[in-house]
């Protein structure tokens, strides 16, 4: 078992989505189950960006990530992201983002996910997102963490190839036990924090910042479950009155 996650921009504007966009893709994610899926949803909404994830068998995770994909364009307002996939690595361009990680068959399926949103293409976001991953990797209560951000041209199970000029990746991080969300998703999302000019948001959120700047949402994607972390982050990182 795996969760998939794709990642991609197709906003018909550069700082957010849009109400119908995002009723046009809730709409469709039935059909992953379809698919093949064990549970799916519309993750992470970040800046004009969306990830689709997934819960997915081993032997399913090429049928549903073309089906995801399928998803994304036809909901598309803009190909934006869409366009960059390639059958071959020499046409790969700028595309989706794409993280995966292994799931234990003992466990419910659950996962922490981190989107980023760079609204010009900030080359820092590489950095920040392997910081998270890096954090995540090797903890107590994580499976498995997906691949570091890395230069060159990257395959898609099922789907095809994008360059390494997508720029608003997407980070997985499988959970063991629902008491480690909250640890782990506190050192992924601090070691993204700890960047200049990295800011949490909550789902949904415009990427109203000062141009040079990333921002990134968190989830929890808990047996289908979907929990907006920057709410209960936002109120624990408050400093207490005494």
């Amino acid at each position: 078992m795996k969760i998939t996650s794709i990642g991609a921009d197709i906003s018909d504007n550069d700082t957010s989505c849009s109400m119908e966009l995002i009723r046009s893709l809730e709409a469709s994610i039935p059909g992953l189950l379809d698919a093949g899926a064990e549970g799916a949803a519309l993750t992470n909404i970040t800046g004009d960006d969306v990830v689709i994830s997934a819960f997915v068998p081993d032997d399913k995770l090429e049928t549903v990530n073309r089906a995801i994909v399928e998803i994304l364009r036809d909901s598309s307002e803009s190909l934006g992201d869409l366009e960059g996939i390639s059958d071959e690595p020499d046409g790969a361009g700028e595309g989706i983002s794409y993280a995966e990680a292994v799931i234990r068959q003992d466990r419910y399926p659950d996962a922490v996910i981190l989107a980023f949103d760079t609204y010009g293409g900030e080359d820092f976001v590489a950095d920040v997102a392997n910081s998270a991953i890096e954090a995540a990797r090797g903890m107590g209560g994580v499976t498995d963490v997906s691949d570091e951000i890395a230069p060159g041209v990257r395959e898609i199970p099922g789907v095809g190839y994008v360059s390494d000029k997508t720029d608003d990746p997407v980070v997985v991080a499988t959970i063991e036990d629902i008491e480690s969300v909250g640890v782990a998703a506190g050192a992924m999302i601090g070691a993204a924090l700890g960047h200049k000019n990295v800011y949490l948001v909550k789902r949904g959120s415009p990427s109203h910042v000062i141009p040079g700047s990333v921002i990134v949402s968190a989830t929890a994607f808990l047996n289908g479950n979907l929990i907006d972390l920057a709410v209960p982050f936002e109120e624990r990182t408050r400093i207490l009155r005494v």
